[in-house]
């Protein structure tokens, strides 16, 4: 399928989406927000695919939030559906049953931070910035921001980003852990792709198992936890994944992971 507003790749079972608007430093307008549904959805049923990367096209922005020509001409009711549709959207992203990994280049601001916290793995260029700028034009964060950064990096440091506005620097993001590493601007989609490639050689059944298993279990109390981690554990024993990466350590070998979702 062709799309208009982001660019779509596949190789070697790492998928690509690159949020193509640079014009418009990557804004997410409506088109794109339901292109990127439908390619969320592909991505959903494509067992071929182990691992996907977002990053943004050119060399100044990630995604610099949503497009203000649409907000700025919202009344209360159309506020709240554009609200629902990219909680929604965003949510199809963060449920994927693969890794995620945030590639990200520049400004990752308001529902692009949204975005980011979203994904699994964050790798940030040293020239991005962080932020949820809503609060300047009068508003608060609308796809999620003020429930999963809270959860990602403490209340307090979370009010503070909200309620001031503010940006931060990679340097920043890194030590409050909101980025998992941060590296020079030229490195960060080899840096990217190095780790895709490492986790698309893991095998399928127990990448999703351990995915689920924190997803669900970070909202539960710890004995919930437990349970869901169990019910993911006994999951993967079922798997060829797990017999051969059995068999290759007590062989003294490098496991092959050919398994698949059927087994």
């Amino acid at each position: 399928m062709d799309y208009t507003n982001i660019i779509f790749t596949v190789e070697d079972g790492i998928a690509t989406i690159v949020f193509n608007r640079p014009k418009a430093l990557n804004a997410l307008n409506d088109e794109l927000m339901m292109e990127f549904s439908g390619v969320l959805d592909a991505i959903s049923c494509d067992e071929n695919i182990r691992v996907l990367i977002l990053t943004g096209a050119g060399e100044k922005s990630f995604v610099a939030g949503a497009d203000i020509t649409e907000l700025a001409k919202f009344n209360s009711l159309e506020g709240k559906i554009f609200s629902k549709n990219g909680q929604s959207i965003i949510g199809k992203l963060q449920e994927l049953a693969i890794p995620v990994i945030a590639a990200v280049n520049g400004f990752a601001l308001g529902g692009g931070n949204e975005v980011v916290l979203a994904c699994d793995i964050v790798y940030a260029s040293e020239k991005a910035m962080f932020g949820l700028p809503e609060i300047n034009l009068g508003l608060i964060p609308g796809f999620g921001g003020t429930q999963r950064l809270p959860r990602l990096i403490g209340t307090n440091m979370a009010k503070e980003m909200i309620f001031t506005g503010k940006m931060i620097p990679a340097s920043e993001a890194l030590t409050i852990g909101l980025v998992n590493k941060v590296f020079a601007p030229d490195a960060l989609m080899e840096e990217a792709l190095k780790t895709a490639k490492l986790i698309a050689s893991k095998g399928k059944v127990s990448l999703r198992a351990a995915k689920q298993a924190i997803n669900k279990g970070i909202n539960a109390d710890l004995v919930t936890g437990f349970c869901i981690e169990a019910d993911a554990f006994a999951l993967c024993m079922s798997s060829k994944d797990k017999n051969e990466g059995t068999s290759a350590f007590l062989e003294k070998r490098k496991a092959v992971f050919k398994g698949t979702l059927k087994d």
